[in-house]
């Protein structure tokens, strides 16, 4: 600072003032004039008087000066239009230096946003990618799939196999029907060979020769025309092609499946989006099903795809082929509806769905995911909210020197959002990263190929700009109100807003607690619920024994000829309890039959799941006998003339007790010949025992010897000699089949895959409850941190008077524990109604007890406890004398 050419000093805060106010070189540029002014005011009205002239000057942007220096020094509002873009650069950069001057504040607010947006950007990824399947294909808004509503005295159930005719009838007499398509699950796994290069595969289909042109998957190798003409021909993915050819072309080269010979006749490339995610396809004649057998009504097998023709009615046409069907799918137990289901609803609406072989997502999960995302996102904006009011305290006096300068509540409000914005982009630039390192984590965990295609989607960047623009004006608002609201002389004088002002409604922050713990609460609830609800899943009782179980197929003929032999050789060793060969070992796949009981002289009809079995079936797998016996080799008629049924069978009859069912007849039309009735007493009834997963009821089961089915083995191995026990499993098996490698898996691991989803929305709901809890107690942190610095001089007045610090810390935390129960009051009803819809899903299920939402409740509070007591604690530890001293 320079003195004028006669000595007058202008006063020093005032231009420290106007340094503060204008840019930097534009006060370089003024200054020297304005001293020469201060000078010639002094000379012509005395010092005093100048003085006030220069403050008056200064305050209005130097609007009374001359019309000659009027030009150079234009008022506040000339500056902002004149120079729009230089005032926002401002703006950015007074925010830029107010995140480097509040570090632990800009530090808070960027973690909750960018926990929030990377978890919302998470969620966007997989629920685009759930949404995503089959969009690739052409017309698939005509493409339905026909599926059966199944309706008996056990309820409504939906099943996504339907008879081989269907197809038939549609194209024939429906003029509606473009084209159709049959598809049909090849079960189980296929040993392939090519040369030295054996393996295993599954996720083979039989289809028709429509097949590509309902889906039109890309070929890598051959063409889609006629590549499932011939019943030799075999069309493979570009994974399954490339581990058995390498990458040469396979066209035109033999595969061995099952020790027959194929031809590839193309190789396509998988698409992760599509609902049929196969390895192989073959031609429909390659099945050995007749004619006659693909005109069924009577078997539900297949997968049936129709394609429509433009502007057909879609509910008039299957409310028409309903009424043609009628006569033909009913039958003493239950009613078949056949409905068309759109394509694009085949993966996330077909949970619920048996005899299902696409890839199957859920909705309800998809729909939750969101909900979580979106809470997520918002208890993320409520954080910043709490936090930027708890600064307004220490910001008043910046607003009412800005006012006192001319600063309109409008120009405040931008440059406070604009602070807000900056922080939203930084947190959006942290959750791209996080996102891009994290991505492959999520991928394998949801076992999936999602892209984050931030550079390569056009669409990406705009729309993460969108949302970062977004979220920072929405959480900035009401901030940038309160600041913006406070009225200079009553800050200027050191007497902050009171209460019942603008922007300082206690019960609007008090409000965004409530909510973001609310929303905490109900994740909470629900994370207790489903880990509850999935550990009974894993440790129910389900009757039987399925640890130290080895399961495996039998392969070769010469296994399938001998299995009683192969069956003696495996208990030769010390180290195997017992062995049992059949068909329809729980966890495992299973058919069904229509029992015929003759009951007081009428004859009554049982749907029974049929486990065909050998003698030691029963011992094998711990079952226990409430009525009657086992089956016995001494019986030579329990092999023709003998069932076993389950109590629930038993009661399906009407036999109250079990015992009443021993030496009742049953009729039952045998699989290999239909015309051929089995006509048998039931020699015992076993304790219900859990064959199918716990999402289903318990079933009627009528167990039975019946050879032609066996194809399953199970040996029951001693815990002690495990490791000795597989090699020599191993050796009997190279005995009886050296040209199959064995391939086994231990029972249990059926059971652990049977709830693989709900073991992932477990781990899911835990992650991001713990997210949603983290950010929500920076929101609580602010408050409590408001609180602290509003009662400051309270707290040093009480402390004075002789206050302990254990009472100062439950007088500040109390108001938040008051919060918490209420938003614990309004989160228990939503949680109790969201929680027990999940658990309709399940036949069997947790009870949702009173100690589910007591243990959440306090959880949240303990929480809550010790977000705040860590402000509170500090202010009640403050030295009075720096609360009470005047400012």
């Amino acid at each position: 600072m320079s003195k004028d050419s006669k000595g007058h000093l202008p006063p020093p805060w005032i231009d420290k003032f106007l340094q503060w106010r204008l840019p930097e070189e534009q006060f370089e540029e003024v200054q020297g004039d304005l001293h020469e002014l201060y000078g010639q005011w002094v000379e012509e009205m005395g010092e005093g008087k100048a003085r006030g002239r220069y403050l008056w000057t200064a305050l209005t942007f130097l609007r009374p000066l001359p019309k000659a220096k009027k030009s150079l020094y234009p008022t506040y509002s000339d500056y902002s239009q004149a120079n729009f873009f230089d005032m926002i650069r401002n703006y950015f950069k007074i925010a830029y230096r107010n995140l480097i001057r509040h570090k632990s504040f800009s530090f808070l607010n960027i973690l909750g946003l960018t926990l929030g947006l990377t978890a919302c950007l998470l969620i966007a990824l997989f629920v685009q990618d759930e949404r995503s399947f089959d969009k690739f294909v052409p017309a698939g808004d005509r493409i339905y799939r026909v599926y059966y509503q199944v309706d008996n005295n056990e309820g409504t159930s939906v099943i996504a196999t339907t008879p081989p005719v269907f197809p038939t009838i549609l194209q024939q007499n429906f003029a509606e029907v473009e084209s159709t398509l049959r598809v049909l699950n090849h079960s189980g796994k296929e040993l392939f060979e090519v040369g030295d290069r054996e393996a295993y595969e599954e996720r083979g289909i039989f289809a028709d020769s429509t097949f590509f042109d309902f889906f039109p998957l890309s070929f890598t190798f051959g063409s889609s025309l006629k590549a499932l003409d011939g019943p030799t021909s075999i069309v493979l993915s570009q994974p399954m092609a490339q581990k058995y050819f390498g990458n040469e072309n396979p066209v035109g080269k033999q595969i061995l499946m099952d020790k027959q010979p194929f031809q590839v006749a193309g190789v396509f490339a998988s698409n992760p989006k599509f609902h049929l995610q196969v390895n192989y396809i073959l031609p429909m004649s390659a099945t050995g099903l007749s004619a006659e057998q693909l005109q069924s009504w009577s078997t539900y097998s297949h997968n049936n795809y129709i394609k429509l023709k433009e502007g057909t009615n879609v509910a008039t046409l299957e409310t028409q082929f309903r009424q043609y069907t009628q006569p033909y799918l009913k039958d003493e137990v239950s009613t078949f509806l056949p409905v068309f289901q759109p394509l694009h609803d085949i993966h996330l609406y077909s949970a619920s769905f048996k005899y299902d072989m696409a890839v199957r997502g859920n909705i309800t999960y998809v729909n939750a995911l969101t909900i979580i995302a979106l809470f997520i996102l918002l208890i993320a904006c409520f954080n910043f909210v709490n936090l930027a009011t708890a600064k307004s305290l220490q910001r008043a006096k910046e607003v009412g020197v800005r006012k006192t300068v001319g600063a309109t509540r409008k120009q405040l409000m931008v440059q406070y959002i604009s602070e807000t914005v900056l922080l939203a982009f930084i947190s959006m630039i942290l959750s791209a990263c996080f996102s891009y390192l994290f991505l492959p984590s999520l991928n394998r965990f949801a076992e999936k190929q999602i892209s984050f295609d931030l550079f390569t989607n056009p669409l990406m960047p705009p729309v993460l700009l969108l949302l970062a623009l977004t979220v920072g004006i929405l959480a900035g608002f009401y901030p940038a109100l309160v600041l913006s609201g406070y009225q200079p002389v009553r800050v200027l004088k050191g007497n902050v807003v009171g209460e019942t002002n603008l922007g300082k409604t206690p019960w609007l922050r008090h409000s965004l607690v409530v909510v973001q713990f609310s929303l905490s609460v109900l994740l909470i609830i629900s994370a207790i619920v489903v880990i509850t609800q999935v550990n009974y899943l894993h440790n129910k009782n389900l009757g039987f024994t399925k640890e130290q179980i080895l399961f495996f197929p039998m392969r070769g003929d010469n296994m399938f000829n001998n299995y009683e032999t192969f069956k003696n050789e495996l208990l030769k060793s010390s180290t195997v309890s017992s062995v049992s060969i059949g068909y329809g070992f729980p966890g495992d796949m299973f058919g069904d039959g229509l029992m015929t009981a003759p009951v007081e002289g009428v004859e009554k009809k049982l749907k029974a799941t049929q486990l065909m079995i050998d003698h030691d079936y029963i011992p094998t797998l711990g079952l226990q006998l409430v009525a009657g016996r086992n089956f016995s080799k001494e019986m030579s008629t329990d092999k023709d003339a003998a069932y076993i049924i389950n109590e629930t069978a038993a009661k399906e009859l009407g036999y109250a007790v079990a015992s009443q069912a021993i030496g009742q007849t049953l009729l039952w039309n045998t699989w290999r010949k239909p015309d051929l009735v089995k006509r048998g007493k039931v020699i015992g009834v076993v304790k219900d025992f859990h064959f199918k997963s716990l999402y289903d009821k318990m079933e009627p089961a009528v167990l039975q010897i019946y050879p032609e089915a066996y194809w399953k083995v199970a040996v029951k191995l001693k815990t002690a000699h495990m490791a000795t026990a597989l090699p020599h499993v191993q050796a009997v098996w190279n005995k009886f089949s050296p040209d199959y490698p064995i391939e086994y898996r231990f029972l249990d691991e059926s059971f652990e895959q049977m709830y693989k989803a709900e073991d992932k929305l477990k781990s899911l709901l835990w992650i991001f409850t713990c997210i949603t809890v983290f950010v929500a107690c920076l929101g609580l942190f602010g408050l409590a941190a408001y609180a602290a610095e509003r009662r400051k001089k309270e707290i040093g007045i009480r402390k004075v008077l002789g206050a302990s610090v254990e009472s100062l810390v439950l007088l500040l935390s109390k108001e938040f524990v008051k919060l918490v129960a209420v938003a614990l009051l309004l989160a228990t009803p939503l949680a109790w109604y969201a929680m027990d819809n999940w658990l309709q899903d399940f036949a069997y299920r947790i009870d949702l007890d009173w100690w589910i939402f007591a243990l959440a409740g306090v959880l949240a509070l303990l929480i809550a406890l010790l977000t705040v007591s860590f402000q509170s604690i500090k202010a009640a530890l403050m030295n009075p004398v720096k609360s009470l001293r005047s400012e």
